[in-house]
């Protein structure tokens, strides 16, 4: 008997060291995600492409918004995403991807 509750604890730890690790990739997935939007728009705003740049950013920031492993940088980062495009629909593009490159740091860190 002792022997059949051992083995119960003992697998259900292991059920849920494996949660934890596929909740980890999962977050891992999703900052990798939020990451190459933010490269991609990047990419368009160099190009003047201010539309394709705006429909990544908001890829971005829905990415973002399921990333709850560190909500602190994910908020600052998310902060930096909507003020590059608002900044992108002024068409200052220096200050767009100024504000991309500091949330590509935000994410980077995660």
């Amino acid at each position: 008997m002792m022997n059949l509750i051992k083995k119960a604890v003992l697998t259900f730890f292991m059920a849920m060291s494996l949660g934890a690790t596929n909740f980890a990739f999962a977050e891992d997935a999703k900052a990798t995600e939020v990451i190459a939007h933010i490269e991609a728009a990047l990419a368009e705003i160099e190009k003047n492409d201010f539309n394709a740049a705006y429909l990544h950013e908001k890829a971005a920031r829905e990415a973002s918004e399921q990333i709850t492993s560190n909500e602190a940088v994910a908020k600052q980062g998310y902060q930096s995403i909507i003020q590059a495009q608002i900044l992108g629909k002024k068409a200052e593009t220096e200050k767009a991807a100024a504000e991309l490159n500091k949330a590509l740091g935000f994410y980077k860190s995660i």
